[in-house]
């Protein structure tokens, strides 16, 4: 038998938000897991780098400290990452590194000694002196899904810090998102804690770096896009974070400025949807939302969260990876749930999003899951969704780190296995044309391409 998961919460009485539990309770009152799994179960990789289910095979590329095709080095700490189609039926991928200040792990090399002839205006913080710029920021890659070979890299945007992740955008570009709010001061120049846009184009110089001002500073970690109103949605990594959504002026041009809101639950002002000391928030129930107005965006205080929490706003516990789907909105949230292993939500957009007549029809917010369970989720991290609409979710847990897969229905299934003794996955995106899964290895600077028989998700 397999429960769905609005029948098992209402059998045991006990919000799990899970599904394909082909047992609940073991005599220990433990749960006994055994999740739906569409792969199978997973192999181990002989290298002892990724396990993956049977006749799934991987290729690393782009590894940390390689030189790039514009001579540069592909910087360290990969993380979000998202494709997009180009030319010659080639995949574009732009991807973060969440470097910072005083590395020797960005673009330039040992004491910076390939950063000579670089425009400074395409640096976004040279540093107080003016020769120690930050070294975070993005790479561009071309993929050919064909040879399953990597065509070229470069760097596509640098001087910024902690670039975390970001989402991609309807109208062919990545935002990046700066997981600080680090004030202009000691190694710092410029002031940090904002998004930035990169165009995915591939024949291109550096981006010319603009901080995205009006949609905020604060610990930035994602972004997603409603196509149909342009509003963009945005995740904050604090364990007293909101989700934010800027209402930009002009729809695809957020550098023109815009409304930065919070989402509040209507009926609950200031809701802790953490459910960290008691469960105020049910698996499958759908909330309405509505949204308050934000003052003084750039948020000089670091405060928008607290002032947001104070004028009604939810409180989410780390907001990380975000993705657009066709029925809404997917988010993660890291510690969140009682024992502070992750949980998912989804916001589903009004039909009248961002406009005067939202009260009309409200948009929704639902906890989607929610295991309390480590061996099923632990520490959800960057997600995206499948072709087939599965989410393909990446952990950042405290030990072994896999990604996970969770059907429309809540089912949760492992896909991948870290067997190098630790690190998160980040970035996981798929190509357009279906064929082949990418995502990054943070702590080893290593990206994959992964390809097997993904039909096997909808078969039987």
């Amino acid at each position: 038998m397999v429960l769905t998961r609005r029948a098992f919460v209402a059998k045991t009485a006990v919000t799990l938000g899970l599904a394909g539990l082909k047992s609940v309770f073991d005599p220990k009152g433990l749960l006994a897991v055994e999740p739906s799994d569409p792969f199978g179960p997973l192999l181990d990789d002989p290298e002892g780098i990724l396990a993956l289910p049977e006749g799934f095979s991987y290729r690393i590329f782009s590894r940390y400290g390689e030189t790039m095709n514009d001579g540069f080095l592909v910087p360290s700490l990969h993380d979000g990452m998202a494709a997009f189609p180009a030319e010659n039926g080639l995949t574009l991928l732009v991807r973060n590194h969440e470097c910072s200040f005083g590395d020797d792990n960005g673009p330039w090399g040992d004491d910076h000694e390939l950063l000579a002839g670089v425009d400074a205006s395409r640096i976004f913080d040279m540093g107080p002196d003016g020769d120690d710029p930050a070294v975070g920021g993005t790479t561009t890659l071309l993929f050919d899904t064909r040879t399953q070979e990597l065509v070229g890299h470069r760097l596509s945007l640098t001087g910024t810090i902690r670039n975390c992740a970001g989402g991609p955008t309807p109208w062919g570009s990545w935002i990046t998102c700066e997981e600080t709010t680090q004030r202009a001061g000691g190694d710092a120049a410029q002031d940090h804690g904002y998004n930035f846009e990169v165009p995915a184009v591939w024949d291109a110089p550096l981006t010319r770096p603009v901080a995205l001002k009006a949609m905020g500073r604060f610990n930035h970690e994602a972004i997603a896009v409603d196509e149909a109103s342009g509003v963009v949605y945005q995740t904050e990594d604090d364990g007293e974070g909101l989700i934010y959504r800027f209402i930009p002026d002009v729809p695809g041009n957020l550098a023109a400025g815009g409304r930065l809101q919070a989402l509040m639950v209507v009926g609950s002002p200031s809701l802790d949807t953490r459910n960290w000391d008691e469960q105020l928030v049910e698996t499958g129930r759908e909330m309405a939302a509505t949204w308050i107005d934000l003052d003084d965006p750039e948020a000089p205080e670091g405060d928008l969260r607290f002032r947001g929490y104070d004028a009604g706003a939810a409180r989410f516990a780390r907001g990380e990876g975000m993705w657009t789907g066709e029925d809404g909105i997917y988010f993660a949230c890291t510690s969140g749930g009682r024992e502070r292993k992750g949980q998912i939500f989804r916001y589903r957009p009004s039909p009248f999003e961002g406009t005067d007549q939202e009260s009309r029809q409200p948009g929704t917010l639902e906890l989607f899951v929610e295991p309390n369970d480590a061996r099923l989720m632990e520490n959800a991290d960057n997600l995206c969704l499948a072709p087939w609409g599965d989410l393909i979710v990446c952990e950042d847990g405290s030990g072994d780190d896999y990604m996970f897969g969770v059907t429309p229905q809540g089912e949760i299934y492992r896909f991948g296995h870290n067997m190098t003794g630790g690190g998160e996955f980040a970035g996981a995106c798929f190509s357009p044309d279906g064929t082949t899964l990418f995502v990054n290895m943070q702590n080893q600077g290593w990206t994959f391409a992964i390809t097997g028989p993904w039909e096997r998700a909808t078969e039987g």
